[in-house]
């Protein structure tokens, strides 16, 4: 699926502040390499839904297991296995025997102390592969998995490192033993250690997801590849919320477009946000953050919600609205489905000629039944004229004032909304004092 930087911005799928993203939220990650596959693995979205449905298969054997998944592997004992690689150290004997390997070890104390660190550490890797290899042997697996347990099993199949993987860690290793070993690894095994130590960081990185969707109570999402969009969630909610409201909605090919109106604070963004993550996420094959969530296949998904002024290049925030929608129009008029997310449309104009661009917008947007749309707006006032249409869905989140106080429920009802809260706000503030008080 089809997302630009500025749609994962937007979603903050990715933050230049990391805790403030979805990434930082679902990274259960033990390993730096695992962390990098899961960066990758949210960055590339499926756009087939064969593989969609085998990382949900991947995901959920791996939840159903992730009790018996093996702590013995640990982001120390990968980068000491990477590091063994990059070390120099004395020259070490091809056939070491008792002799000179008490030899080596006398001579070069340095070296040998570093090499039985490297290769205890090994040992744990080979092990935690093994275990591995047990945990998911028996099973009718995904092809995913399958292909990662069956490349493990074939480069650990050597006879020395099949020592390592049945090696009872309460034997100590001698030091002919260590290196015996060390003189395998470092001669004969370094694309194979470093090809492991990539798949096993892809494992982690699912294994990441896997704990996410356990631990908050993710649902898996049904899609379906159908030639006409469509999106119906039950209690959707926003993953980075503490406290989330959850949403119920349904768009389709008959009422394609949400025209969505509120007071500020009131929601829209929050909305608008959680509807374009839990898609995203479906199509990167993870639950997502909701009772139930049905969907078809999307090629795409874009948004404009975020959108700034350039000041280097002398453009304007209104003329740089005024650009996503145009590449947003050039993008979805290929007859593939596309999800798109608009919040506060034209902004950056004065009211007149915004709620006529607007108007304009939605009137044409709203033709194309390859695509859904949610859009919200503060321009309340050009919502009565769009009622004629009947595939527009009107929603609004509703703002009440008890006691000179804004109360909001952050629940989504069916209408347009008619709040004015802007004066009320600044006096609640208290900038309308200030000013009098000048």
């Amino acid at each position: 699926m089809q997302a630009d930087k500025t749609t994962l911005s937007d979603l903050s799928i990715f933050h230049s502040e990391e805790e403030q993203s979805v990434f930082h939220h679902l990274n259960f990650t033990t390993t730096f390499g695992g962390k990098e596959w899961l960066r990758y693995m949210l960055a590339h979205p499926y756009s087939d839904l064969k593989k969609i449905q085998e990382t949900q298969q991947l995901i959920k054997l791996i939840i159903d297991k992730s009790n018996q998944w093996p702590p013995i592997i640990t982001n120390g004992t990968i980068m000491v296995v990477e590091k063994f690689y990059e070390t120099a150290v004395e020259e070490i004997p091809q056939h070491p025997n008792a002799f000179s390997s008490a030899f080596y070890k006398t001579i070069n104390g340095h070296d040998f102390s570093l090499i039985k660190y490297s290769v205890t550490h090994f040992v744990d890797f080979a092990i935690g592969l093994n275990q591995l290899i047990s945990l998911f042997g028996t099973n009718d697996l995904p092809p995913l998995l399958q292909q990662m347990i069956d490349r493990i099993t074939k480069l650990t199949s050597n006879p020395v490192v099949q020592t390592m993987m049945q090696w009872n860690k309460q034997n100590q290793l001698s030091t002919q033993n260590i290196l015996s070993f060390a003189q395998f690894l470092k001669r004969n095994y370094k694309q194979q250690a470093l090809e492991l130590v990539e798949i096993y960081s892809k494992l982690d990185a699912y294994y990441s997801m896997a704990m996410a969707c356990k631990k908050f109570k993710f649902s898996f999402p049904t899609i379906d590849k159908s030639t006409s969009p469509y999106v119906r969630a039950k209690n959707l909610y926003h993953i980075l919320l503490q406290q989330p409201v959850s949403y119920n909605i349904q768009l389709d090919q008959q009422q394609n477009f949400l025209f969505l109106t509120g007071a500020n604070m009131a929601g829209k963004s929050t909305f608008i946000k959680a509807i374009g993550v839990s898609v995203y996420l479906a199509h990167v094959g993870m639950g997502v953050p909701a009772e139930s969530l049905e969907l078809s296949l999307f090629d795409g998904l874009l948004s404009n919600i975020q959108v700034e002024d350039n000041i280097t290049r002398g453009e304007s925030y209104f003329f740089n609205e005024v650009q996503r929608i145009k590449k947003t129009i050039d993008k979805i008029n290929d007859g593939r489905n596309w999800l798109i997310l608009i919040d506060e449309l034209f902004k950056g104009t004065n009211v007149q000629d915004a709620m006529k661009c607007s108007t304009t917008v939605i009137e044409g947007l709203r033709k194309m039944k390859n695509a859904l749309f949610i859009l919200s707006t503060h321009l309340y006032e050009i919502g009565e004229n769009l009622r004629q249409y009947p595939n527009i869905k009107f929603y609004f989140f509703e703002t009440r004032i008890d006691e000179g106080q804004l109360v909001f429920s952050y629940h989504l009802k069916e209408g347009i909304s008619n709040d004015r809260l802007g004066y009320l706000i600044l006096k609640r503030e208290g900038v309308v004092d200030l000013l009098e008080g000048l």
